[in-house]
C-alpha cells in the first residue's frame, strides 16, 4: 500500500500572475513514500526489491530520497546497495555480468551505489521527467551461496524510497501555426507544451523576434530550445539559440501525446522575450477513417476460427487496439497515404500472457513502394513480461529466392518509422526502435524485449531490394507473430518462470538452477556437469540409508514406535531430497510441497521421540507426549515450515522432560543417573557430540557449492547420533507384553489348537 505524505495539490504560487501571456506558471508540490522493505542479496531477480512511482503531467522537477537503515547493532561491515530507476517498466538488470539468450535486446538502465554503514541516504535529481511510471528497484551484493538458517539474528537493511515533484497546473498551450509570446529568465523558463495528432510526420518549432528587456546584447538572446522529457534512455532534442531566433525539426514525432517545450536564457539576471509557434505535418492521414460496426464484428467472428479452442471462453478481442486512425483503419489505404494500416486483434491468453492477431489472418502482404504498418497498445500491466516479435517470411514466396530483396521491419515505441530503407536507421525522432531483417537466405527473425515500456508500440514492414526498383517482385508475404510471455522461452531446461508481486504490479523472472544462470536460464559458463548432478542425488539419498541401523537397534530394544518414526524420516528424506535436486537428475514420487512437509516433520519427529524415550519415564506418559508433541509439531510446520522454533522447541521441551526424570531418580537414588560410567563414555558423550557436530555443520557451514556434501554427512551423524543415544533395552519390556507378541520362537499345533505357556504354573494345556 502506497502511504501518501501529502498527496494532491500543496499551492506554492512562485509569481503574482499566472497569465500565459507572459509565460508563468503556476507551481504545486506532491510527495509520497513507499514503506521500507527488507533488502536481500542479489542471486536472481526476484531479490530485487521493486517500486513503482507515477509522474504525472507538466512535472518540471522529480526528486527521490533514497534511505538504507541497517537493522540490527552489531557489526556488519560496509555493503553497497545499487539501486536501479527506469522509465515506463522494470529496470533490466544484470549484476552479474551473465549472457543474455539469443536475439534477446536490453538497454541498461539508470544504477546509483549506496555505501552503507549504518544508516545512508542519497538523492536523485531529474528535471522535465516524462510523465507516466517510473520503477525503482534496489539490491545488496551478490549473494556468495551461503545457505542462512531462519531464526538466526542476521545482518538486515531496510530500503524506503520517496519522492517529491513541482508540478507546473496552467502550462500554456502552444497552438499550432499561431506564434505565443513569452518571456524567459535564467531562474525561470518558459514552459510550455503542444499536442501532436495521430499519424503526424514531422514537427517543427520556431523562435523568432528575440530580444531582452535591457535591449543589449545586440539581439543575441543565447536561448536553448529543448523537445521532449527526459527518460534517462531518451534526452530531449536540444538547440542552441544564438541571434534573434532557431527551430528545431522532429521527424516522426510521438503520437498523440503531449510533447514539452522549454526555452531557457543563457543571460545572466537578464529576461529574454521572443515569440514561438509550431507546426505539426499529418501526412500519413488515411482518407478512409474506420470500418463500419457490422464489419468489425464479422472480423472478430471470422478470427475465432483460428483462435485457440481451450480460451475460447476467456478471450478479451478488442478492435481498439489496433488502428491508425482514431477508431480502425482499412485494410489498405489508398495509394496516396504512406502507409497501409492493418487492424490487430488484442487477446488476453493468461497472467502475463497477452497475443497480438492480424484481423486479415497470419499472412501479411508488404510491398515496396509503401510501409506497412501493425500497431500493438501495451499496458502497464503487460511490462512485466517479455515482448517477443517474430518474423517469418512466407514460404510460397518462391520467386524472392532468385533476387537479393528483404523484408525490412522496424519495432518502435510510441511513433512508427514512416520510411524504410538499408540507410534508414530505426529510430523516431525521440526514441529508439529495434531492426529486423528477413530474406530468402533468412527466413525467420527473432526479438525478445524483457519488460517492454508501457506505450504504444509500431510494427513497420517494407520490402527493399538493392536497387531501386524491385522489378517483377512488388508484394511479399510475411507472418508477423506478435505476443507478450512471461519470461524468456519459459526459461528453459534448467529454469523456472516465477511470478512475482509489487503490492498490485504483477512482474515473471527466471531462477536457474543446477549451476545455470543468466536472463533465461541459458548462461553455462557455472552449470553442473551431469556426473555432478547425478552424484549430488545419490549423496542426499543414499546417505539417508544411515538411518537402517538406528531402526535395528531400536527394534532389537523393543522401541518399536521410535522404529516407526524413524522409518518415516528415512522413506520422505529419501524421497525429498531425489525430488528437490536442481538438474535434470530428480524424481518426485509425489507433490514437491507435501515430500518437504513430511521430511521436515519426521526430521523433528525423530529427535523428540529419541529424547522423550531418554528419559526413561512410564510408557503412558511417553506415548501421550509422543502424540500430543507430534500434533503440536504438525501445526508448527504449517505455520512455518523453516522456522528455527520448530526444531529448538521440541528439542528444549524434551530435554527439559528428560533432565527432570534423570535428577528425580537421581535423588531417589542418591546416585548419578545413569549410573555406569560406561554409558556416560561410551554412548552418551559420543551421542551428543556427533549431535553437535551435525547441528553445527547444518547451521553454520552449508553453502550452495557444498550443500550436497554437508547435508549428506548431517544425515549420517543424525542417525549415528541415534545409535548412540537410544537407552538399553528395559528390563520389565517382557512383563508389559512386547516380548509375547515379536517371538521368534516355533510352538507347536496340535488338531488346529495352539499349545501355550503359562507363566505362572509352566503347564501346557490346550486352549
Amino acid at each position: 500500500m502506497e502511504f501518501c505524505f501529502l498527496r494532491g495539490l500543496l499551492l506554492v504560487a512562485l509569481t503574482t500572475s499566472t497569465s500565459a501571456d507572459d509565460g508563468q506558471v503556476t507551481f504545486v508540490s506532491e510527495l509520497s513514500s513507499k514503506p521500507a522493505q527488507k533488502l536481500s542479496k542479489y542471486g536472481w531477480y526476484g531479490n530485487v526489491r521493486l517500486q513503482r512511482f507515477h509522474i504525472p503531467e507538466e512535472t518540471a522537477i522529480a526528486r527521490w530520497l533514497f534511505s538504507v537503515t541497517k537493522g540490527h547493532t552489531f557489526h556488519c561491515g560496509q555493503h553497497n546497495v545499487t539501486i536501479h530507476i527506469r522509465y515506463g517498466a522494470p529496470p533490466v538488470i544484470n549484476p552479474t555480468g551473465t549472457v543474455f539468450p539469443n536475439a534477446t535486446l536490453w538497454s541498461p538502465c539508470l544504477s546509483l551505489i549506496l555505501p552503507v554503514t549504518s544508516q545512508s541516504s542519497t538523492t536523485f535529481n531529474l528535471s522535465n521527467p516524462a510523465p507516466g511510471d517510473w520503477y525503482v528497484g534496489a539490491h545488496l551484493p551478490e549473494d556468495d551461496g551461503r545457505i542462512e538458517q531462519k531464526g538466526f539474528p542476521s545482518c538486515s537493511y531496510f530500503f524506503q524510497p520517496q519522492l517529491s515533484i513541482r508540478r507546473a497546473v496552467d502550462t500554456p498551450i502552444l497552438p499550432q501555426g499561431t506564434f505565443l509570446q513569452q518571456t524567459a529568465a535564467p531562474d525561470r523558463p518558459a514552459r510550455l507544451k503542444l499536442y501532436v495528432p495521430q499519424f503526424a510526420s514531422s514537427l517543427s518549432v520556431s523562435v523568432a523576434d528575440c530580444s531582452s528587456e535591457e535591449g543589449a546584447g545586440g539581439g543575441n538572446c543565447s536561448l536553448v530550445l529543448r523537445l521532449g522529457s527526459t527518460s534517462l534512455q531518451n534526452r530531449p532534442v536540444t538547440v542552441n539559440c544564438s541571434g534573434i531566433g532557431c527551430s528545431a525539426a522532429l521527424s516522426n514525432p510521438p503520437w498523440d501525446t503531449w510533447v514539452r517545450v522549454v526555452v531557457e536564457s543563457g543571460l545572466d539576471n537578464r529576461t529574454v522575450s521572443f515569440s514561438i509557434v509550431s507546426n505539426t505535418t499529418v501526412g500519413c492521414k488515411p482518407k478512409s477513417v474506420g470500418l463500419k460496426v457490422d464489419d468489425d464484428l464479422n472480423m472478430l467472428r471470422g478470427n475465432r476460427s483460428f483462435t485457440n479452442s481451450t480460451s475460447a471462453g476467456n478471450d478479451s478481442l478488442v478492435t481498439d487496439a489496433v488502428t491508425m486512425s482514431n477508431d480502425s483503419a482499412s485494410l489498405f489505404t489508398p495509394p496516396s497515404a504512406c502507409v497501409w494500416s492493418i487492424p490487430v486483434l488484442y487477446e488476453e491468453v493468461d497472467v502475463l500472457s497477452l497475443r497480438f492477431t492480424p484481423a486479415s489472418g497470419p499472412n501479411i502482404s508488404v510491398t515496396d513502394t509503401h510501409p506497412t504498418l501493425l500497431t500493438y497498445p501495451l499496458y502497464a500491466h503487460a511490462t512485466g513480461g517479455t515482448l517477443n516479435l517474430q518474423l517469418t517470411l512466407n514460404s510460397t514466396n518462391v520467386t524472392l529466392a532468385n533476387t537479393s530483396s528483404s523484408v525490412v521491419a522496424c519495432l518502435s515505441p510510441w511513433a512508427p518509422v514512416l520510411e524504410l530503407n538499408d540507410s534508414q536507421p530505426c529510430r523516431t525522432a525521440l526514441f529508439g526502435g529495434y531492426s529486423v531483417q528477413v530474406n530468402a537466405s533468412i527466413p525467420k527473425a527473432v526479438v525478445r524485449l524483457p519488460f517492454p515500456q508501457s506505450t504504444t508500440w509500431y510494427l513497420t514492414l517494407q520490402l527493399t531490394c538493392n536497387s531501386s526498383d524491385c522489378g517483377n517482385i512488388s508484394l511479399v508475404s510475411v507472418v508477423p507473430e506478435v505476443f507478450i510471455s512471461a519470461c524468456v522461452e519459459d526459461c528453459g531446461t534448467y529454469g523456472e518462470c516465477r511470478l512475482m508481486r509489487s503490492y498490485s504490479y504483477l512482474y515473471a523472472a527466471c531462477v536457474c538452477k543446477a549451476g545455470w544462470s543468466g536472463w533465461g536460464c541459458t548462461d553455462n559458463s557455472t552449470a553442473q556437469s551431469y556426473c555432478r548432478q547425478l552424484t549430488a542425488t545419490l549423496l542426499l539419498t543414499l546417505s539417508n540409508l544411515s538411518f537402517l541401523p538406528a531402526m535395528v537397534v531400536a527394534i532389537k530394544r523393543c522401541y518399536i514406535t521410535e522404529a516407526s518414526v524413524y522409518l518415516f524420516t528415512m522413506f520422505f528424506s529419501t524421497f525429498y531430497h531425489a525430488c528437490d535436486q536442481p538438474g535434470v537428475a530428480v524424481m518426485c514420487i509425489m507433490d514437491y510441497d507435501t515430500l518437504q512437509y513430511c521430511d521436515f516433520l519426521g526430521s523433528v519427529c525423530s529427535i523428540w521421540v529419541t529424547i522423550l524415550c531418554m528419559a526413561r519415564i512410564r510408557d503412558t506418559f511417553k506415548y501421550t507426549l509422543f502424540m500430543l508433541g507430534a500434533l503440536l509439531i504438525a501445526m508448527s510446520m504449517q505455520l512455518d515450515r523453516k522456522g528455527l522454533w520448530n526444531l529448538l522447541g521440541p528439542v528444549i521441551c524434551a530435554i527439559l522432560c528428560m533432565v527432570t526424570a534423570w535428577v528425580y531418580r537421581g535423588v531417589q537414588r542418591r546416585h548419578c543417573y545413569p549410573p555406569s560410567w560406561k554409558r556416560w563414555v561410551l554412548f552418551l558423550i559420543p551421542g551428543a557430540v556427533c549431535a553437535l557436530v551435525g547441528v553445527c555443520l547444518y547451521i553454520f557451514t552449508e553453502t550452495e557449492d557444498n550443500y550436497y556434501y554437508t547435508h549428506s554427512l548431517w544425515h549420517i551423524l543424525v542417525a549415528s547420533c541415534v545409535v548412540f543415544l537410544l537407552p538399553p533395552k528395559e528390563k520389565n519390556r517382557e512383563a508389559l507384553g512386547w516380548s509375547r507378541g515379536w517371538s521368534w520362537s516355533w510352538r507347536p499345533r496340535v488338531c488346529g489348537y495352539t499349545l501355550c505357556q503359562s507363566d505362572k504354573d509352566e503347564l501346557y494345556t490346550v486352549t
